[in-house]
């Protein structure tokens, strides 16, 4: 087969060979990439079963999009021959990986849960794989995790291809429901996630025999030897994720690979400064840096945007490492035109080092200097000057984003080297207009939002450098993210056709843009109620750009509002952790901790952030909820809520908190007076916070219809607490399309 080519795929070489399928690197030749294709073996072809299988297995995986599943490009039969094209994933399986050294606990929960982020999404499409096991599990050289093999996968509604009564899958990974042959669901693949954990944590199977029949009956019949005796760093709660996930009755398992996850998410938070064996060497921390904004050394001294332009696009390029934290712009600019000392900076933003630089621009020539700084001695680690033209910033770019990887010893993928050094040609004046738009959006933030002529400058500032440029992609992804930015927060009528063009001309031009994808994320769910879709952006983003606290951030409050509230935050953590100055992160945040009724908490956020965005709208009218939410400072609540405007959101259960319900019926006739459709929404919470559910749940339904935007956020607001339970409001929710979550109220 090498050297061959079949359809429009080039063989190059044979990756490996097992019963159900022979598998080769190839190159597809129309789109300039390498596949992997899988074929069935030569003494199987005839076999209808077998190319039933294969086809199942094409089906299943090309139904899902998420960044631990390997991808599914096509599925073709050429000269007799079927095979599936899909993803290439560089690295090797976890079986290889086990079988060459015990995993450090953190690396086996962090594999485990990755795992069971690409089951929770097949599992909420309906698929079961059945047959999760090392060998069908991929880990990259940058730690991402690939479930493969879908061909065993039972889809809901789908055809029943195996006879009840017999087994499906690999003896040793199987649930005690799997080898009995019973009809297995989702929480199989639980059971087989959760043996695979335990051989990662020891080196050997849970479940053992001299032969199959042996195995099964051990399945059956034997709990597994704790893994404390085998390993005595393991401690006790990691022991009960393992018999949650081991558990041989299906009710008494975990319920969801959500579920898993939650548990394991938090033993990855707790168990690294406990798992270090005695005298064992401590795990190197992840290398961090914070880029400050260059210094404009230019005679006019008129180069600002052009200075912070070049530490934004270092700063864009490094986060898309996975071996590296990145602080965003937003808080590393916080220090711009103070005189902090290295050391103070480094340990606010919790980094070890910081990249500074000046520029001075003069017509069309740079000189272009940075230095690369250890924060805890103030050492220089690299430093270099560049004289070029400005034809050749993206170079300097380039030449600096590796300079600062060697220096802080990361590891690059070939795709990362690849990413990084890539032959970007600028058009000088479109390149300045682009920088200058960029500028203007942060330096206006979130002041933008209010003033109608600052939200028209920005967006002419993005439609110049596009005039200038037309095939600049990063110019269209940053109108695409103004476009939605003022789409979610301003006008859904008047922008989300504009974001969702601009999104897509800018993902047409390059693909691999995160700004792009996040933006079609809120366009999506803000003007299509698309979740599904939204949600494959969010993580497409995500999986581009790692580093990105925008693109953790919209995920978090995507979930949040899903209902997701452990998953989210999570999200949220990451985001802050990148970003944590940042305005719309931080309230963000806030809002996380009072849709997850965690008001305590809520309020020691939300107080500080007053401080630091003194005056704004949005905090004020955080504060006011928490307030109301605490039963504490009602009237300064009332107040605020009045002052910003009376048919702001909150006001009405303001009332009610402080014991004036006339107040909030004064309140609800003067909404149904003005008969906005933005109003029904804000009436239903009132009447909730009144109690009167059968009203709350009338306008409910007239917001679905008017403004079925406005139901957003409905799965986790605290106003609707008392309506949960109603037939009637889940009822609603399936109709208006909101996933129902894991929303679990939580009493302060």
């Amino acid at each position: 087969m090498i050297g061959k080519t079949i359809s429009h795929y080039r063989i190059l070489e044979k990756l490996g060979e097992g019963g159900m399928g022979v598998v080769y690197k190839a190159e597809d030749t129309r789109l300039k990439r390498t596949v992997a294709l899988k074929f069935l073996p030569l003494a199987v072809t005839e076999d209808s079963d077998a190319r039933d299988r294969l086809v199942r297995e094409a089906q299943a995986a090309a139904a899902l999009n998420h960044p631990n599943i390997c991808t599914i490009h096509q599925i073709d039969e050429v000269e007799g021959q079927t095979f599936i094209a899909m993803e290439h994933v560089e690295g090797e399986t976890l079986r290889a990986r086990i079988r060459s050294a015990r995993l450090d606990i953190a690396e086996a929960l962090d594999i485990a849960a990755q795992v069971a982020e690409g089951l929770a999404e097949a599992h909420a499409k309906g698929i079961v794989h059945r047959d999760i096991k090392p060998a069908n599990v991929m880990v990259t050289a940058a730690g991402r995790v690939k479930i493969m093999d879908f061909g065993l996968a039972r889809t809901a509604g789908g055809v029943q291809l195996t006879r009840t009564g017999t087994t499906v899958g690999t003896v040793a990974y199987m649930s005690p429901e799997q080898a009995r042959g019973k009809n297995v669901d989702h929480r199989a693949d639980l059971w087989s996630l959760g043996v695979v954990l335990y051989e990662m944590l020891t080196g050997q199977r849970p479940f053992k025999g001299d032969h199959d029949q042996a195995v099964i009956y051990s399945i059956l019949n034997e709990e597994p030897e704790p893994v404390s005796t085998i390993r005595c760093e393991v401690r006790s709660e990691l022991e009960q994720v393992l018999t949650g996930m081991l558990a041989k009755s299906q009710t008494s398992r975990y319920q969801s690979a959500r579920d898993v996850l939650t548990g394991l998410r938090g033993l990855g938070e707790e168990l690294e400064p406990r798992t270090l064996v005695s005298g064992a060497p401590a795990l190197e921390p992840r290398p961090s840096i914070a880029v400050m904004p260059f210094v404009d050394m230019s005679p006019s001294k008129d180069q600002e945007y052009f200075c912070d332009g070049m530490a934004e696009e270092i700063i864009n390029a490094l986060t898309q490492l996975e071996g590296l934290r990145v602080i965003a712009r937003t808080s590393a600019f916080a220090f711009k035109g103070k005189s902090e000392d290295i050391r103070e900076i480094g340990r606010t933003l919790d980094v070890a080092t910081l990249l500074e630089g000046s520029v001075r621009k003069a017509g069309k020539r740079l000189r272009i200097t940075a230095q690369l700084i250890t924060v805890s001695d103030g050492s220089h680690l690299w430093s270099e000057r560049y004289d070029r033209e400005l034809d050749d910033v993206f170079a300097i770019q380039d030449e600096i984003a590796v300079a600062i990887v060697e220096r802080l010893k990361t590891e690059l993928t070939p795709q990362e080297r690849k990413r990084l050094t890539g032959d970007r040609q600028v058009d000088p004046e479109a390149y300045e207009a682009y920088l200058r738009a960029r500028h203007y959006l942060h330096r206006h933030a979130p002041s933008i939002l209010r003033d109608p002529q600052q939200q028209e400058k920005v967006i002419e500032l993005f439609q110049r450098a596009i005039d200038g440029e037309p095939d600049h992609a990063l110019a269209w992804a940053g109108l695409a993210d103004a476009y939605s930015f003022l789409c979610r927060w301003v006008s859904p009528e008047r922008y989300c056709t504009k974001a969702r063009a601009a999104a897509m001309k800018a993902l047409e031009l390059d693909e691999t843009l995160a700004e792009a994808h996040t933006a079609m994320g809120r366009v999506y769910l803000g003007a299509d109620f698309n979740w599904e879709a939204a949600k494959r952006e969010h993580v497409r983003a995500i999986e581009l750009n790692p580093g990105s606290a925008v693109a953790h951030g919209e995920y978090g409050m995507h979930l949040i509002w899903e209902g997701w509230l452990d998953e989210g935050a999570a999200e949220m953590r990451r985001a802050l952790e990148l970003d944590p100055f940042d305005y719309f992160t931080n309230g963000a945040v806030g809002l996380f901790l009072l849709y997850a009724r965690r008001y305590d908490e809520a309020f020691e956020r939300i107080e500080p952030m007053r401080e630091l965005f003194p005056g704004d709208d949005f905090v004020e009218r955080l504060a006011a909820s928490c307030y109301v939410r605490k039963g504490i400072r009602l009237d300064e609540a009332i107040a605020t809520m009045e002052r910003l405007g009376f048919f702001g959101v909150g006001l009405g259960t303001s009332y009610v908190a402080a014991g004036r319900r006339d107040k909030a019926l004064e309140h609800i006739a003067r909404l149904e007076e003005e008969k906005g459709r933005r109003h029904t929404y804000m009436i239903a919470v009132t009447y909730a916070a009144l109690g009167d559910c059968d009203r709350a749940l009338e306008w409910l339904e007239k917001t679905q219809v008017m403004d079925p935007r406005a139901l957003t956020q409905v799965n986790s607001d605290p106003e609707f607490d008392l309506l949960r339970p109603d037939p009637r409001f889940q009822d609603l929710m399936r109709r208006a399309g909101i996933p129902s979550g894991q929303l679990k109220v939580l009493s302060e």
